[in-house]
């Protein structure tokens, strides 16, 4: 029992904050209303277009796209600006979007063009919240608690990707798809409480960097010039692009190729994330990470979507979305925490910005061309794809670190560790 307890206090030990505890807590629930409201989007546009690959592609995109265009200037924006402000003013919007959303849908007006205007505009608020957002859970922790922290906040949002595809099922089956979008607005209240609820004097904000010229482009000078961060920067964004749309393939995976509807979707949905969860709370058990385990979660990604692209029917199409769920968010959480203890605070905000564009700003053009690819050959072979992209990229990345490009170091969990 000891040894069990002993376990679990160092898989949660940065819980033992208070601040961050709060954090979490309103993070978990705002988190989990998000994922309903994909579900709900993501079905919404399949039923509005029987199934339309490429308007399914498209709608996810549009979420993605300002992350694409503005998310490496959030990150300097993050590096300049009280984070815990910014938050505020990002989930108040968020949820205004997602209120008005549910709106349209109840009162029988909602078109797909407005659709696709209110999701570019949720992504909006998405591509300033994300690098205030990671980077404000350094300035919750001691420096020792740090690397915990990011993979608990990972570990959040892979949780809330079970609890929410799950409540979003059941409120379209029962109450209708506009209930997912109200859930998702009301969500967001306990982000805003526990952000105002803080002990402002336990949060240690970074030295706020003056405002200057060229600030982009030294931060990406800074990641092009440390080898780990170039290297999780360029497997996450291609990645990104071709892997990770999960969105675009299970919907349409379930609709066409099995027959299924929004119940089957959001199960699936939920099956995924439950080995996304118990990977996520693996990688926080960890310490440190090398760049070679995420190159390992990368390859068990590629192998898991093609055998789930093969799968013979929906029952072993369910048993692979497990280990699929898995690895990719051991691949990403292992990624998004060796970014941010590698990279220096004053840079943290740039490089959680950065990390942001490479997986969520890759989203406007992979879902499109994955969701085209599916229309014309078939949804197998639109995962098969993204398998066989995340396969050729871990085993580059492998190959890398035998002949020595990358340094194979493990990086410690505090941010001491970060080169200047």
């Amino acid at each position: 029992m000891n040894r069990i307890r002993q376990a679990r206090r160092q898989t949660f030990r940065s819980l033992e904050t208070p601040n961050f505890r709060k954090y979490a807590f309103g993070q978990i629930i705002s988190a989990s209303g998000s994922w309903v409201q994909q579900i709900a989007l993501t079905w919404l546009v399949v039923r509005m277009t029987n199934g339309n690959g490429i308007a399914v592609g498209a709608v996810t995109a549009l979420q993605f796209t300002p992350v694409l265009i503005g998310g490496a200037w959030a990150g300097v924006l993050a590096d300049r600006l009280d984070k815990r402000k910014v938050l505020l003013a990002t989930s108040l919007g968020a949820g205004v979007c997602a209120a008005i959303m549910g709106a349209l849908v109840f009162s029988g007006v909602i078109q797909l063009w407005m659709v696709y205007v209110l999701a570019a505009t949720f992504g909006v608020a998405t591509a300033l919240d994300s690098p205030a957002r990671r980077s404000f859970v350094t300035e919750l922790v001691p420096d020792e608690h740090a690397s915990n922290a990011l993979i608990l906040n990972s570990s959040v949002f892979t949780s809330a990707r079970v609890i929410g595809p799950t409540i979003a099922a059941l409120l379209i089956a029962t109450a209708g798809i506009g209930w997912c979008f109200m859930a998702n607005a009301l969500s967001f209240l306990a982000v805003i409480v526990a952000l105002l609820t803080m002990d402002l004097g336990a949060i240690r904000p970074s030295e706020p960097v003056p405002r200057k010229k060229g600030q982009l482009v030294e931060g990406l000078r800074y990641v092009w010039a440390t080898p780990t961060l170039r290297t999780i920067l360029l497997l996450t964004a291609i990645i990104g692009t071709l892997s990770f749309n999960f969105q675009v393939t299970v919907s349409l995976m379930t609709r066409k190729v099995f027959g299924g509807e929004a119940g089957e979707f959001g199960a699936l949905y939920a099956l995924m994330s439950v080995g996304a969860v118990m990977a996520s709370l693996f990688v926080a058990h960890r310490e440190s990470f090398a760049e070679r385990f995420v190159s390992i979660a990368a390859l068990g990604l590629g192998v898991t979507m093609l055998l789930a692209a093969v799968a013979p029917n929906l029952a072993f199409f369910a048993l692979f979305l497990l280990p699929m769920g898995a690895t990719s968010i051991a691949f990403l959480s292992a990624a998004g925490a060796l970014a941010q203890t590698r990279a220096s605070p004053e840079y943290r905000g740039r490089v959680a910005a950065l990390f942001a564009v490479a997986f969520l700003g890759s989203t406007p053009i992979g879902g499109p061309i994955i969701g085209a690819i599916s229309q014309v050959f078939g949804p197998r072979f639109g995962i098969a794809l993204g398998g066989v992209t995340a396969t050729v990229c871990a085993l580059w990345a492998l190959r890398s670190l035998r002949r020595g490009v990358n340094r194979p170091a493990d990086v410690a969990a505090s941010p001491e560790a970060a080169p200047a």
